[in-house]
């Protein structure tokens, strides 16, 4: 070992590859190949463990590649078996410092694929009683990445990598789901006006409102959940471009099966493995998903802010709860941040979704060279998104109230009532009634009853709260008064 600086006095370890030597730290896990993607790569300053997901999906690769090919007798037992011990313990949560190549990366994932290899292969090293870097004793691609190629590797770990985010996202949409339709059995029986194009429309119930975001949010939980078994489609076997080669026959099924059981994940072999290492179809489908899932979010968000604006010259219909301060200048304003926020990362995965469309088409021949960013865009979307879900659960949708005398008052005054008339009375007699009501600011009802269309008990009747909403539909035989003739 030899420092690097005197002054520093860092001790190094010396490695070599196909482009010459380098000196690298004598106490860390990776090797030469990370440190030449750490000069070369300063891109995001965010390194892949920013995603501890696909890290540990790296190690279940890893580890179902060590198991097939002792299984296969390719590698002997006790180097897979010490490859397996180490894959488990970074599942566990170990050496994910090590793991330090950047998120955007050129190579379409080779600096990855080797950072893996070489803190596998040193922390075997390391339990073998042997020095960092003796690699004559343990080989990061000998041994760590036999059978395998980066082109079969990393495509498959972003896979289950997203597959685990997804999974917890769905979790956490979910539980979102939930706390919109407990609003809406909160709300079910306060009445409001409903708009069309911000103008007054007919009324509903504020809980008709949050059902049907609730149901928004379902329909895109089903969405989601529909991309898990697409993702669960693997290449492992197709080494360079999809034809196997330097990897045993029976390696495909073999890696296969052994994924399947160390990730509890029911992943399949692509049928048409060199189509499999080229294709990025799942990644836009996904990616589509979210951005989906994301706008309509966004969207709800829209109209919370829009219905809790004010709170004495906006539509004030309902409380957002207050967190913080909304001013440094306006004592007492508070802005509905957490709507806001969401808002934002729904910006940011309509624009990941770009990322990902445009690098889907920019993939020649056997292989797509840019799914690091096509990763990036998609896990990054997850996290955010499922954090997104979160804070508006626990800091806005739970802690909602309504303004009940308001909604109320809106209600009373509304000319948007008189739709409900329109069967009996036709829509011209109503139209009529909507604009005298507007002028003079008396209610439709009153209208109704004295220009003699309806008698009041019918009025009352069609006009009920239950019937309005459509919560109970307008039955029965309603009389109108006989009219003069001319």
């Amino acid at each position: 070992m030899t420092a690097t600086s005197s002054s520093q006095k860092i001790a190094t370890r010396t490695e070599s590859d196909s482009l010459g030597s380098m000196e690298v730290p004598a106490d860390v896990y990776w090797g030469i190949h990370t440190a030449r993607a750490k000069e070369n790569f300063p891109i995001t300053r965010r390194a892949i463990s920013v995603y501890p997901d696909l890290i540990i999906a790296l190690a279940r690769v890893k580890q179902a590649a060590a198991r097939a090919n002792k299984e296969l007798g390719v590698l002997s037992a006790a180097k897979a078996d010490l490859i397996d011990q180490v894959c488990e313990e970074i599942v566990a949560g170990k050496l994910h410092d090590q793991f330090l190549v950047g998120v955007i990366q050129g190579g379409a994932g080779t600096s990855t694929n080797m950072n893996a290899n070489e803190v596998i292969a040193n922390r075997c090293l390391e339990l073998l009683g042997k020095p960092l870097g003796d690699y004559t004793s343990f080989h990061p691609i000998d041994d760590v990445n036999r059978s395998q190629s980066t082109n079969d590797v990393y495509p498959t770990a972003i896979k289950i990598a997203m597959i685990l985010g997804t999974k917890r996202l769905l979790d956490e949409h979910e539980l979102l789901r939930q706390s919109f339709a407990r609003k809406g059995e909160e709300f079910k029986s306060v009445l409001k006006v409903g708009r069309t194009q911000l103008q007054d429309a007919v009324p509903m119930t504020l809980g008709q409102e949050f059902k049907g975001f609730a149901t928004t949010i379902e329909e895109d939980h089903a969405r989601l959940s529909e991309t898990l078994p697409w993702l669960g489609e693997i290449n492992l076997g197709a080494t360079a471009i999809g034809t196997g080669i330097t990897a045993d026959s029976r390696y495909a099924a073999a890696v296969c099966r052994h994924l399947a059981d160390v990730t509890g994940i029911p992943v399949i072999t692509a049928p048409d493995l060199v189509e499999a290492t080229s294709d990025t179809g799942v990644f836009m489908t996904l990616s589509s998903h979210l951005k989906r899932a994301a706008v309509k979010l966004s969207k709800i968000c829209n109209d919370l802010r829009l219905l809790s604006s004010g709170p004495q010259a906006g539509i004030g219909e309902i409380n957002l709860p207050a967190k913080q301060a909304g001013s440094s200048i306006m004592p007492g304003k508070v802005n509905p941040v957490i709507p806001e926020v969401v808002n934002q990362i729904a910006f940011s995965i309509i624009g990941a979704d770009a990322t990902v469309t445009a690098a889907s088409e920019a993939g020649q021949l056997q292989l797509n060279a840019f799914e690091p960013v096509i990763a990036h865009s998609i896990m990054q979307s997850i996290a955010w998104l499922r954090n997104g879900c979160y804070t508006l659960r626990v800091n806005c949708i739970d802690g909602i109230t309504a303004n009940t005398s308001r909604l109320a008052a809106q209600v009373e005054s509304s000319v948007g009532v008189v739709t409900a008339l329109t069967p009996f009375i036709g829509y011209a007699a109503s139209a009529t009634l909507a604009h005298t009501a507007l002028t003079t600011n008396a209610s439709i009802a009153d209208l109704v009853i004295e220009s003699g269309l309806m008698k009041a008990e019918d009025v009352a009747r069609v006009l009920s709260p239950e019937r309005l909403s459509g919560l109970v539909p307008t039955t029965g035989v309603i009389t109108l008064p006989e009219q003069p003739e001319g």
